[in-house]
């Protein structure tokens, strides 16, 4: 399957980067690309992409990864909505569930009445559990 992806290129902390059509089933950081579609510099934001290019091998089949697809949205060459490139941390999601279970149980006790269960508790007959001490036995003053 082919994929639209980066390829980097540049020197040691200046990253470069060249869009790709490449086979999913080689590196990133090398094998021969079917054809470049453009660049990417992140450190001076500058992008080309050849748009027709780019068009063509989509509607052939080609995947695009989630920051080419971003970025094909930001230069309004695909009509969609970006993707979420980074997933939220197993510490964030935790505590998002932790909220989201907690806020219906606040809710639901505030909403239900207090009284009924006061009532219910009231009139049930509770017998107290006595316990009687042990008899014992006086011994005689000599």
């Amino acid at each position: 399957m082919l994929t639209i992806r980066l390829t980097r290129k540049g020197k040691k902390n200046q990253p470069f980067f060249r869009i790709v059509v490449i086979d999913k089933r080689r590196s990133a950081s090398g094998g021969r690309a079917v054809e470049e579609l453009g660049y990417l510099n992140p450190l001076t934001k500058k992008n080309s992409i050849n748009k027709d290019r780019a068009l063509y091998w989509l509607s052939v089949g080609a995947q695009a990864s989630p920051r080419i697809h971003n970025l094909l949205v930001a230069e309004k060459i695909v009509q969609a909505t970006k993707i979420k490139k980074f997933s939220v941390s197993k510490k964030a999601k935790a505590q998002a569930l932790k909220a989201s279970a907690v806020a219906p149980v606040v809710e639901a006790t505030l909403t239900e009445p207090v009284a009924p269960v006061v009532e219910a508790t009231l009139t049930e007959p509770v017998a107290p559990e006595v316990q009687t001490p042990a008899p014992v036995e006086e011994k005689p003053v000599v």
